[in-house]
């Protein structure tokens, strides 16, 4: 059994996940950019 809390598992889950504001949060971003998915494609994923 993991150590790791649900919680926690979420949150490493959500900044695994692009569609997440997590995701783009652990990045530096302020939230997930309105073009995110063109970001994603472009590999672009700095600030």
């Amino acid at each position: 059994m993991s150590d790791k809390s649900k919680s926690d598992m979420d949150n490493h889950a959500n900044q695994l996940n692009p569609n997440n504001d997590a995701f783009w949060e652990s990045r530096g971003h302020d939230e997930r950019p309105e073009d995110w998915q063109e970001r994603l494609e472009s590999d672009e994923l700095s600030p």
